[in-house]
């Protein structure tokens, strides 16, 4: 009889495991995977290390993003953090 009771609590942890940890971590991961396949020249974004700007070109992996005047920079589409809305605040 005691052997149920440990695979019942063997069964209610991987349960809690998959239902408290994978599963947000895998809706996480297919939300960014969207928001990064729905890139357009034109947003602006935040990177990952803060620096907010423009997309101004990109291709496949790499974008370029505007952030002064006359200052441009390449970096890997993984980078960006989030995209701005352009009625959203900075």
């Amino acid at each position: 009889m005691e052997q149920y009771y440990t695979w019942i609590m063997v069964i209610l942890l991987i349960g809690f495991l998959y239902f408290g940890m994978i599963r947000p971590q895998q809706r996480q991961k297919k939300q960014r995977n969207e928001m990064l396949s729905k890139l357009n020249v034109g947003d602006n974004i935040e990177t990952i290390g803060g620096i907010i700007g423009k997309i101004v070109k990109m291709n496949e992996e790499i974008i370029t993003i505007k952030i002064a005047r006359e200052t441009e920079i390449e970096m890997r589409k993984w980078a960006i953090n989030s995209v701005k809305n352009p009625g959203e605040d900075k």
